[in-house]
């Protein structure tokens, strides 16, 4: 059985997908930019506040959907400039520490949707 996952918490989705998806005790997430969910828009600021964001909406997913950023097993960051890889990673490891690190992708894209500098999606146990 497959079980849709959204929460107000998090950007809705803007076309024909959920937040996030569970089945078999998994939690697949759609690829999130970094909207704010209060006004709908891109948040000001670079990649360091963009990546916050982008980790906000995907803890909140995650959480709507019954685990942890602890349960991450897997990411995949999108962006558009590896130059920011340093700035990025800083923030990212601020939500990902400890003696559990999720495996991770990490690729520039030609370009990203509302012109996103980063978007991630997660695959997380429950």
């Amino acid at each position: 059985m497959i079980r849709s996952i959204r929460t107000d918490n998090a950007p809705a989705a803007v076309g024909s997908y959920d937040q996030a998806n569970a089945a078999n005790h998994m939690i697949y997430t759609s690829g999130q930019i970094p909207i704010d969910p209060v006004t709908g828009e891109l948040v000001p600021g670079g990649a360091v506040e963009q990546c916050h964001q982008v980790l906000k909406n995907l803890k909140a997913i995650i959480k709507a959907g019954g685990s942890r950023m602890e349960d991450v097993v897997k990411t995949t960051v999108y962006v558009t400039d590896l130059e920011e890889y340093v700035t990025i990673n800083e923030v990212y490891s601020q939500y990902f520490r400890g003696d559990h690190l999720p495996a991770r992708s990490f690729v520039q894209v030609a370009a990203l949707p509302k012109g996103a500098l980063v978007e991630i999606d997660a695959v997380a146990s429950i």
